[in-house]
């Protein structure tokens, strides 16, 4: 049976991963070339430049409104379900001992 529940458990959390993925960690509104993941400094030339960071490990970079480039790779699986027990470490436990 407890294979079963491992199953059912590790589910539960990254159905809760995947709902937490989509929310904002930050925005940043800028217009600096120098930015530790930005490769493309060209992007801040003709003014600011308006980056999202999903909990899910990407930025959406934005220029009046428009997503002019998606930086990073979207965590999925073990790796997103990791992060997230990482920043709702209580909750995990929770499911955890169910």
């Amino acid at each position: 049976m407890t294979e079963h529940r491992d199953k059912v458990i590790r589910h539960a959390m990254l159905l809760e991963a995947q709902d937490w993925a989509v929310g904002v960690s930050q925005i940043h509104v800028h217009s600096l070339s120098s930015m530790a993941y930005d490769e493309w400094p060209e992007d801040t030339e003709d003014g600011s430049v308006t980056d999202t960071h999903y909990n899910n490990g990407t930025i959406k970079r934005t220029r009046q409104g428009n997503v002019i480039r998606v930086i990073g790779d979207e965590l999925q699986g073990e790796a997103l379900i990791n992060q997230w027990s990482r920043a709702n470490q209580s909750k995990a436990e929770i499911l955890e001992q169910l």
